[in-house]
C-alpha cells in the first residue's frame, strides 16, 4: 500500500482511539484514568479496550459510537491529509478535530460541556486563531461569541421561568431545564477565538439553524408518530454539537459555502 495512505490511516486511527477514550473516561470520572464499562462501571484493561474488545466482567461489546468514530477518524484524516484546511495544515488541523470531536460527543451523550475541555479549548483557540487570523480579530470573535450567546443565554433563562410558571398552572410539575447552558456560551467564546471576527457569527447562525431544523424535524416525526403528551411542552436538544458542526464546515469544508453563496 502506499505509504500516502498508510500514514493518514495509522494516525486517524489513533486520533480516533484518542477520542473515545477521552469522550468514555472525562464524563465518567472527569480524570485520565483507565476507562470503565458502561455497563458495569468495571475497569477496562488496557489492552481488551485499546483494541476494542468487550469487557472482561460483563462481555458487553463496545458501544457503535466507539466504531463510528474509529471509522470516521480514517476517512476525516485521509481528507486532512490530502485537502488540509486552509492554513492549519494537517498536523494542527488534525489537533483541532480531535478536540472538537470530543466535546461533540460528550455533548451530544451526556448534554454537558465539561469546564476542563472548555480551559483547553480556549487556550487551543487562542493560538489557532491568532495564527489563522492575528490577535485583533480573534479576540474580536471570542468577544462576539461569547456576548452573542450570553444574550440568548440570558433569554432562555427568562423563558424557562416562563415554562415553570405555565407548567405550574396546567397542574405540572416544572422541571429544571435551562433552553441554553452556560456551557453553550463558553463554546461560543472558544469557537469565536478560531473563526475570528466576523466570521463568528455566520458560524453561529448556521449552528442555531442546523439546530433548528433537527427540532422542526423531530417535532414533526413526533407528530406523525401520534407520540405527542400534553406534557411534553418542549423538546431539549443540546446546541454544541451544531455549533461543532458548523465552525468545522466553515473550517474545513469552505469551499462549500463558497459554492452555496
Amino acid at each position: 500500500m502506499n505509504i500516502s495512505i498508510v500514514v493518514p490511516l495509522l494516525l486517524g486511527w489513533v486520533a480516533a482511539l484518542l477520542v473515545n477514550y477521552l469522550a468514555d473516561v472525562l464524563p465518567a470520572t472527569r480524570q485520565l484514568t483507565s476507562p470503565p464499562c458502561k455497563q458495569c462501571s468495571a475497569k477496562f484493561a488496557w489492552t481488551n479496550y485499546l483494541l476494542l474488545k468487550s469487557c472482561s466482567a460483563c462481555e458487553k461489546p463496545r458501544a457503535t459510537r466507539t466504531w463510528v468514530t474509529q471509522v470516521l477518524g480514517l476517512i476525516a484524516s485521509l481528507y486532512i491529509w490530502f485537502s488540509p484546511p486552509n492554513t492549519l495544515g494537517y498536523w494542527l488541523g488534525l489537533l483541532l478535530l480531535v478536540y472538537l470531536a470530543v466535546v461533540f460527543i460528550i455533548d451530544l451523550e451526556h448534554r454537558l460541556i465539561l469546564h476542563p475541555t472548555s480551559i483547553f479549548g480556549a487556550i487551543l483557540a487562542l493560538g489557532l486563531g491568532i495564527f489563522l487570523h492575528g490577535l485583533k480579530e480573534t479576540l474580536l470573535g471570542g468577544l462576539a461569541g461569547y456576548g452573542i450567546m450570553y444574550a440568548l443565554y440570558g433569554f432562555g433563562v427568562l423563558f424557562t421561568k416562563f415554562r415553570a410558571k405555565r407548567m405550574i398552572a396546567a397542574g405540572l410539575e416544572p422541571d429544571d431545564e435551562d433552553a441554553l447552558g452556560f456551557g453553550d456560551v463558553n463554546l461560543a467564546g472558544i469557537l469565536g477565538l478560531l473563526l475570528g471576527w466576523p466570521i463568528i457569527w455566520f458560524g453561529l447562525l448556521l449552528g442555531i439553524l442546523a439546530g433548528g431544523a433537527v427540532s422542526l424535524i423531530i417535532v414533526i416525526a413526533i407528530f406523525i408518530q401520534q407520540r405527542y403528551q400534553k406534557d411534553a411542552l418542549m423538546i431539549f436538544i443540546p446546541y454544541g454539537p451544531y455549533f461543532i458542526l458548523s465552525t468545522f464546515i466553515l473550517l474545513y469544508l469552505p469551499h462549500w459555502i463558497t459554492s452555496i453563496l
